[in-house]
């Protein structure tokens, strides 16, 4: 589902909301946990910090065990990279638009925990 808002305000960082959420993404889980800690007001940047959170820490958790069987998580390893680079790209190229582009299930936990 995606939602477009006129104007999204500033962040606690100063920076434009549209800017904030997008960095949010750049780093994955990282960049999604800082700017939860920073983001105190503007529920637009915490939402896309917590959708960046929960899906790459899920989408590392899945490598990391997948990493330990062969050939099969090999592939399967390499299958999901190529779509987590996909979905990255996407979901900044979203949020630096200003769009509330939720993921089915993830976008609905991360719209009720920001």
């Amino acid at each position: 589902m995606v939602m477009k808002l006129q104007d999204q305000g500033d962040s606690d960082t100063g920076l434009p909301a549209n800017i904030a959420a997008l960095l949010a993404y750049l780093l994955g889980v990282i960049t999604g946990v800082v700017f939860l800690v920073i983001e105190k007001n503007n529920k637009f940047v915490r939402f896309h910090a917590m959708q960046s959170a929960i899906v790459f820490g899920g989408i590392l958790i899945v490598n990391i065990v997948l990493m330990f069987i062969p050939i099969i998580g090999w592939i399967l390893n390499s299958i999901i990279g190529i779509v987590a680079v996909i979905l990255w790209i996407i979901l900044m190229l979203k949020a630096y638009q200003g769009e509330w582009i939720k993921l089915p299930v993830i976008g609905d936990i991360a719209e009720k925990k920001s």
